[in-house]
């Protein structure tokens, strides 16, 4: 069997063409809204070599007061911004047009900040969402009824997909590259950009900032007894001794004020001097696990890929500068 020209011609036009819109609004990351739709654009070179390939994108950036386009889109990306989260009547018009978008079958998407703008429309209301780790609490108090899981980079949850951090719109992308072209042409388009396509989290990166603005003075003065202390053999009665609480108390109040519990609190903070160890020196990690508090060296391996997502030696093979 032959092609010609035209039978290639033919094929192509053929194609099911996936339209994607890329929201542009007042603050949005430009890098972000650029680099989608260059990232997903590239993706023509290796579906034109592909014949028997069926899908090819057509991309269009929207701006936020210009939202006219009455026919439904395949994809709607809401990409991430700078400055501060947009709020309020800000946001009116913009969360109409995405409700009605995915009413009419469109699948919608976040990057970081983006993850307001999906939550506002209410689509998000008892369904699991992630969006980037420093802003999981003030989302949480704005949109209580939303599954957060900010140690997770990307959640899928099939017509609404949220990613974490600013840069995981490089994530987002190779995801719907791989669902709608397949993981062929996925992996040429990560090499052409010279991307990693492996999995990652964001409990890669988050980094255990303690919360010391919440008022109350006898957990805070734990707090800052454990900074100090937190290498030691260390019991929950001693912390509730150095708050001068009852120890029942001393629990509720703690995880009211740091919204954890005291042992992971301490588990946390070892755990963060143990990443700064493995980034920046070049002991061993028994000796780095003794040094944080941790006799058992197996279990801290447990509890640290546990946390982070990675083994000790991953961690360190993946971020450390030596």
């Amino acid at each position: 069997m032959t092609f010609s020209m035209a039978n290639m011609t033919n094929e192509f036009s053929q194609r099911h063409m996936t339209r994607i819109a890329i929201v542009s609004y007042p603050s949005v990351q430009q890098a972000a809204v650029l680099g989608l739709r260059d990232l997903i654009q590239a993706t023509d070179e290796f579906s034109d070599a592909n014949v028997a390939a069926t899908e090819r994108f057509e991309v269009e950036i929207v701006e936020q007061f210009d939202l006219s386009d009455p026919i439904g889109f395949d994809v709607v990306i809401l990409p991430p911004c700078l400055g501060r989260v947009p709020q309020g009547e800000d946001l009116e018009e913009l969360t109409k047009w995405i409700s009605e978008q995915h009413a009419g079958g469109s699948m919608i998407c976040s990057i970081c900040v983006g993850a307001f703008l999906l939550a506002e429309t209410g689509l998000l209301d008892g369904r699991p969402a992630t969006t980037h780790w420093e802003l999981a609490a003030q989302f949480r108090a704005q949109y209580p009824d939303v599954q957060l899981d900010e140690e997770k980079l990307i959640v899928d949850d099939g017509d609404l997909i949220t990613a974490g951090g600013m840069m995981a719109w490089t994530d987002l992308a190779l995801l719907l590259i791989a669902r709608y072209l397949g993981p062929t042409i996925m992996q040429k388009t990560a090499k052409l950009f010279l991307i990693d396509s492996g999995r990652r989290e964001q409990s890669y990166y988050n980094l255990f900032t303690p919360d010391l603005s919440h008022g109350d003075a006898n957990v805070l003065k734990t707090q800052r007894w454990l900074q100090a202390n937190f290498r030691s053999q260390i019991s929950v009665p001693q912390m509730a001794s150095v708050a001068r609480l009852e120890e029942r108390t001393f629990l509720r109040r703690f995880r009211s004020a740091t919204g954890h519990n005291p042992s992971e609190y301490l588990q946390r903070l070892r755990i963060g001097q143990a990443r700064e160890h493995l980034e920046m020196s070049t002991k061993a990690i028994e000796v780095i696990a003794n040094e944080v508090g941790y006799l058992d060296v197996p279990s801290f391996g447990k509890l640290f890929k546990k946390m982070v997502g990675l083994s000790p030696g991953e961690y360190r093979k993946r971020f450390s500068p030596t």
